[in-house]
């Protein structure tokens, strides 16, 4: 069975990645949440719950037998050897279950939201092959500060150090087929989205034609 007509939707932290995507939900697209999958997937009895443990040790297992996500986020933080162990846990075990969603797949075609499309490398083959086009949500990196600081709680150093690791506002507008601008009002992305979405219907029309 071919796979469906696929759209990957990434963007830095704070830009509004969630509402877009809720956005092309509602129009009837499939909407497939890497995020979700990877805290299904380090839930308890997740499973990546096991590998985990082996790989790390009790202490990153909270009493819930869920992955302690916050003392995983310090380690990953200060030990990029830490952080390369955990992605190759969790980002195959991803992979499966996303594309075990996109071949069930009811709508026109696949938004499949990963946040750090860019930075693994997803952007560039052989990762592109999984995309027929790369959005992007985009907004000054103030604003990203700003709303990450409202909604999480966390200080403005401890914001700036997460967007540091990610992939900068230019890497990903390199990265784009479409930009969806999220600067402004909540009500000036539902257009954006709209238009979009009018395009990938007949995009995914033509590739199935």
């Amino acid at each position: 069975m071919p796979m469906p007509y696929t759209i990957g939707l990434t963007g830095g932290i704070g830009s509004g990645k969630s509402s877009v995507a809720e956005l092309f939900g509602t129009l009837g697209a499939t909407v497939i949440d890497a995020d979700a999958i990877a805290h299904a997937l380090t839930a308890p009895g997740g499973s990546a719950m096991q590998a985990i443990r082996a790989a790390f040790g009790d202490d990153f297992i909270d009493a819930e037998g869920a992955l302690d996500r916050a003392k995983m986020r310090n380690l990953a933080f200060a030990d990029p050897a830490a952080k390369k162990n955990l992605e190759a846990i969790l980002h195959p075990l991803i992979r499966a279950e996303s594309d075990r969603l996109s071949a069930t797949a009811s709508g026109p075609y696949v938004i499949l939201m990963i946040p750090l499309l860019v930075e693994s490398g997803g952007a560039k083959p052989p990762g592109r092959d999984r995309y027929r086009r790369i959005a992007v949500v985009d907004c000054p990196p103030e604003i990203q500060v700003a709303r990450v600081m409202a909604r999480s709680g966390l200080s403005e150093p401890q914001v700036r150090a997460i967007m540091a690791a990610q992939a900068s506002r230019e890497q990903r507008l390199a990265a784009a087929d479409d930009v969806i601008d999220n600067a402004g009002l909540a009500q000036a992305l539902r257009p954006q989205v709209e238009h979009l979405h009018r395009q990938y219907l007949a995009l995914a029309g033509a590739a199935h034609s």
